[in-house]
């Protein structure tokens, strides 16, 4: 496969004084469009507000800076409006209507990550905005909207042209935005800073895994996902998603060493990734990584509700599985090596702490 896996960095597309929307362009990283993957990110600073749209694509979000307000319709139910915070993950099935606004003074930064397989670009986020000047309404004539809502023609043309900006505006400062209701949250949002862990290894890392069992919203995504935080200088085992799903990666935060093997075991990638880099290990290539001394933390979508991935080393590794016969033919060494290689690890799980 001579794809370039190298991690990059999402760009500007549009915005203005209320934030901007940037996004990962598959020209730049083409394993977006042979996986069908896209991948974007929405910063709002203080009163900004991103206009009512829904997408071609269904996606996972996930809070990474910031706190702020999003209004989330389903199809056929009533509007939801959910205070969302850093560490949220959200599951937007096809059809979800949204908008975001951040009061805060600090930027709000979400991370949108899902399947384009029946977007209009593969690879890319398609939104249809509601309203803005470049929304449905202004594809429309008078006529129509007006015939749809029973509205004069005075009102129509007050009702589409009043609003110059498109995508991302800037409210005014003392304009009363809806309060996000408690209840909302439930059945929504998985915060995955504060969700029981799956995986604890002390002085290795931590895993929360996003799945139907926790947010049965992720069902109607069909993807899953996971926020892992690797502790300084700690390894995570080579492994590989066994059930032919992609594993799509954002760094969090820190940095590290990555290494991905694939096919006629060829390194297809070694490089050092930090926060703001998006990588994609193709189906069934295997990927390691080494946090820095700081530690290293990312977000990770799967094209697969519930994910099954197979390690290569740990106590759950499928070495350990094999009979000790068939590792010495295997490897063409005798009984004294193949028993050191299979005595180690024998209680480590998927993360290894530094030596």
């Amino acid at each position: 496969m001579d794809l370039d896996l190298s991690p990059k960095v999402a760009k500007k597309v549009y915005g203005g004084d209320g934030g901007s929307y940037l996004a990962w362009c598959p020209s730049e990283l083409p394993m977006l469009r042979e996986g069908n993957i896209g991948a974007a990110k929405l910063a709002l600073e203080k009163d900004g507000l991103a206009l009512p749209r829904y997408s071609d694509s269904a996606k996972v979000a996930y809070v990474l800076q910031g706190s702020g307000v999003a209004g989330i319709v389903l199809p056929e139910s009533e509007e939801k409006v959910i205070a969302i915070k850093k560490g949220d993950a959200i599951a937007l099935p096809f059809g979800v209507v949204t908008w975001w606004y951040n009061k805060e003074d600090s930027g709000l930064v979400v991370l949108f990550l899902g399947d384009t397989s029946k977007a209009h670009k593969a690879g890319q986020f398609t939104d249809f905005f509601l309203t803005g000047s470049n929304s449905i309404f202004t594809g429309f004539t008078t006529e129509f909207v007006g015939r749809a809502w029973d509205l004069g023609e005075d009102v129509v043309e007050k009702l589409v042209g009043s609003q110059p900006g498109s995508g991302i505006v800037k409210v005014d400062a003392g304009f009363k935005m809806p309060e996000p209701k408690k209840g909302h949250r439930n059945g929504m949002v998985l915060n995955c800073e504060e969700a029981p862990l799956d995986v604890d290894i002390k002085n290795g890392g931590r895993v929360v895994v996003l799945n139907t069992n926790n947010l049965p919203l992720v069902s109607q995504v069909g993807l899953g996902a996971d926020l892992v935080r690797l502790d300084g200088s700690a390894m995570c085992s080579p492994g590989f998603s066994c059930d032919s799903a992609l594993q799509v990666t954002y760094i969090v935060s820190g940095s590290g060493r990555a290494q991905v093997v694939g096919v006629d075991g060829k390194r297809v990638l070694e490089i050092t990734v930090k926060a703001g880099n998006l990588f994609i290990v193709p189906r069934f290539f295997v990927v390691s990584k080494i946090a820095d001394p700081d530690g290293m933390s990312w977000f990770s979508i799967i094209t697969t509700p519930n994910p099954i991935f197979t390690h290569l080393a740990g106590r759950t590794s499928v070495w350990k599985a094999l009979s000790p016969e068939v590792l010495q033919a295997s490897f063409n060494v005798p009984p004294d090596v193949e028993e050191a290689f299979s005595s180690k690890r024998m209680d480590s799980e998927i993360f290894f702490p530094p030596n």
